[in-house]
């Protein structure tokens, strides 16, 4: 990452920090949607550039955001409830549950999960994780920062004797479903004792509620251990490690792993846009990406309220990739953002029986 780029990225996180535990904000501003409100709720994980494309598309199109990080697991029930306009969630909704609940799925941007330690003198970047080493750590096997598979494999770095204190979400979540289900394709162990969910019994650890709650936690905590989202990281000036790919190459968690990552996508055969992100194949790719996904009614009560959700990401996807690239998000290339528009047209009707998204709706 260049300075220049460094800099930018750290006045975006300024501007979005404040509002992370709030889920707040947004106004925007073209003729069409001017004085529309939109709701949202749910995944943490991007809460960040949520809230940042609310600011930024707030003049534009004139539709205020109001978005409220609660965890994946929330935002389902907040839109099967019809509380809230949008749900947001990490983890895909199976397509039988899309169907009972009336529901589409459509991906927003990826977003690396990144494991985050608390050890002093340990830089962000020096210590270095197997996929084998880190599902002992989370299943409890591995207790101090100095076991000798640890040592080993950091030769020069001055591990401490320090008891490692795991660090894990205590709601249902979507940053959890990925995180477990990349321990689950590494570790047959994780994958027979725990396994991959948005919850889970956690072996060993403390829970913490949403991903700033783990960043604080870890934060907090000497000797501890956790996993969020990368912005979350960054805003928190906290420690990330190296983590060894399926390629057996140790790589950092920065944009050019996560590019590396999301190249391989497929998106023409993932069901409802549920890409498989996980431990690819690249030589240089950071092996915990995800796409991350908005839930819209396809029976909206409200035609207009339902039009300003798909107006807002339309603007997101048009004009917001800066923006998320700037907080380490990958947006969606061009031919994927336009299949989600060609989703809207064809599965959103309003009580009329009339397709909501037209292409004049953006």
């Amino acid at each position: 990452m260049t300075g220049d780029e460094s800099v930018n990225r750290r006045n975006l996180l300024l501007g979005t920090g404040a509002m992370f535990g709030a889920g707040l904000v947004l106004k925007q501003r073209p003729a069409h949607a001017q004085g529309t409100t939109i709701t949202g709720a749910g995944a943490t994980f991007p809460a960040p550039i949520y809230q940042k494309w609310g600011e930024l598309a707030k003049q534009p199109t004139g539709i205020t955001l109001n978005y409220q990080g609660i965890g994946s697991g929330g935002g389902l029930n907040q839109i099967t409830n019809r509380t809230v306009d949008f749900g947001a969630s990490d983890a895909p909704v199976a397509a039988d549950q899309l169907a009972a609940r009336k529901l589409l799925q459509f991906p927003t941007v990826m977003g690396g999960i990144v494991p985050i330690v608390n050890l002093p003198g340990i830089q962000a970047g020096q210590l270095k994780l197997t996929p084998e080493v880190l599902a002992d750590i989370f299943l409890g096997k591995i207790t101090r920062w100095n076991d000798a598979k640890l040592v080993e494999m950091n030769r020069g770095v001055d591990l401490p004797r320090t008891a490692i204190a795991v660090v894990h979400r205590a709601d249902a979540s979507g940053t959890s479903f990925v995180f477990t289900s990349y321990l689950a394709k590494i570790s047959s162990e994780w994958k027979e004792k725990v396994g991959a969910s948005t919850s889970v019994a956690w072996p060993t650890g403390t829970g913490a509620r949403g991903n700033d709650g783990v960043a604080a936690t870890v934060k907090n905590t000497r000797g501890g251990i956790g996993y969020v989202e990368s912005a979350y990281a960054t805003q928190n000036q906290l420690t990330t490690t190296q983590l060894r790919n399926r390629a057996g190459n140790f790589v950092t968690p920065e944009m050019a792993s996560f590019r590396a990552a999301a190249s391989s996508a497929d998106w023409a055969s993932a069901q409802n846009f549920a890409v498989e992100l996980i431990d690819t194949s690249g030589a240089q790719a950071w092996p915990i990406l995800s796409p991350t996904f908005i839930l819209l009614p396809t029976n909206p009560a409200e035609a207009e309220k339902s039009r300003g959700v798909m107006q807002f990401f339309d603007w997101a996807f048009k004009s917001g990739g800066e923006a998320a690239s700037a907080l380490q998000y990958i947006p969606l290339p061009d031919e994927v953002a336009q299949r989600v528009r060609q989703a809207w047209a064809r599965e959103v009707k309003g009580p009329d029986g009339k397709a909501v998204w037209t292409s004049s709706a953006g």
